[in-house]
């Protein structure tokens, strides 16, 4: 069994952290000569084929964070970001997690959400045809995807809702396509695009939007953690983190920040491994605010043995093929080194990291204060410029 836990990991040569790293990962020279790359991995002709009117390459720090335990395996886990203190903390954070048995993890399969809108209608006469329809439906949109059917794969339901607006009613007709270990976006879209005639033509109404919903509600992924109180600092810290949740919990101002602090750990994974971290953002905060009021994403309490108790859930759309993840050379070295084998995997992770980045900022902010920690490394890296 791999040891994420590596010794001084921080006091290490560049030299010396990569052959940790490419020990653990199994990574080649050539693997390592990109990750060594001062463009970042990749040149401005593939810089060009990505984005439009390129002019340059922006590079951003690429770090391990260790001791990391998730499901009873180790992982290093590469991040990127450009603030000081967030591996370090999560590093520590995570070591503390191995006490009892580090995260615990469960991700939903990878169902992506379709909507098509459709105006200009009755929308009450319209849902039953559409429905009667649902089979000619779903083999139209499941004909754009020869990988996803040949893996049993594709879109599985088609539902409708009725969306009351101020320019009156509209039927939204969705898709839940399961996209297997792509993030789904580009499949999910084709298949829309290619059903809205049928919809049109079998509701009598106009077809306008056609697009995925980043709001991904059907792939959620649930984290849990329990960190040893004497580890954390005693029971009288532990409840003082619980009061800092309480204050994210029921104020938005402070929720924010709170929150911000658990995506330093989700978005720089996300980062790291070619992900959209705008959507996956966009839906962590839509769920937080599900009920109206905008709260904390993690949940804090303590167990009959007076240990910290964490917990968080969130919508994460997240994939291991396709996208980014296929063009980019560091992304795809990312992957390798967490050595994740599907996208349900790799949004365990993430989670993992977000909790415990999370329980870091926390237990800082509850003891010595952010700043002692946070400008000491921001001091060193002044120093260094």
């Amino acid at each position: 069994m791999k040891d994420s836990s590596i010794s001084k990991f921080f006091e290490k040569n560049l030299k010396e952290r990569l052959g940790v790293v490419a020990e653990f990962s199994n990574l080649s020279d050539e693997e390592l000569k990109i990750i060594e790359s001062a463009t970042g991995g990749i040149s401005f002709e593939q810089a060009d084929n990505m984005i439009e009117n390129a002019i340059g390459i922006f590079a951003l720090p690429l770090g391990i964070a260790t001791n990391f335990r998730i499901n009873d395996k180790d992982y290093l886990i590469p991040m990127v970001i450009e603030e000081p203190s967030v591996i370090a903390a999560a590093s520590k954070a995570a070591k503390i997690a191995k006490i009892h048995g580090g995260f615990h993890v469960e991700a939903d399969q990878s169902y992506s959400i379709g909507q098509i809108q459709v105006v200009d209608i009755d929308v009450q006469s319209a849902i039953p045809k559409v429905i009667a329809a649902s089979n000619e439906i779903l083999a139209l949109a499941n004909s754009k995807s020869d990988t996803l059917s040949k893996l049993g794969k594709g879109v599985k339901e088609i539902s409708c809702k009725d969306l009351k607006t101020d320019s009156g009613h509209m039927l939204i007709v969705e898709l839940l396509i399961d996209v297997g270990d792509a993030m789904g976006a580009n499949v999910t879209n084709t298949m829309c695009e290619a059903v809205a005639p049928l919809i049109q033509k079998i509701t009598g109404g106009r077809t306008l939007l056609r697009i995925l919903s980043n709001y991904s509600t059907k792939r959620m992924v649930n984290a849990s953690v329990v960190f040893d109180k004497d580890a954390v600092g005693g029971e009288k810290v532990v409840d003082d983190i619980i009061l800092a949740f309480q204050f994210a919990e029921n104020d938005p101002y402070r929720a924010v920040t709170h929150n911000k602090g658990v995506m330093n750990g989700v978005t720089s994974v996300a980062n790291a491994t070619g992900q959209d971290s705008r959507a996956i953002e966009a839906a962590s905060h839509a769920f937080t605010s599900k009920n109206g009021s905008y709260r904390s994403m993690t949940k804090w309490t303590k167990d009959n043995n007076g240990n910290l108790v964490g917990k968080f859930e969130t919508p994460l759309s997240v994939g291991i093929v396709g996208g980014v993840t296929k063009h980019h050379p560091i992304a795809q070295i990312c992957t390798k080194i967490l050595g994740v084998t599907s996208s349900q995997e790799l949004a365990c992770v993430i989670a993992a990291v977000g909790l415990a980045q999370n329980f870091a900022a926390m237990r800082a902010l509850a003891t010595e204060g952010i700043q002692k920690g946070h400008m000491k490394l921001h001091a060193r890296k002044e120093n260094k410029i």
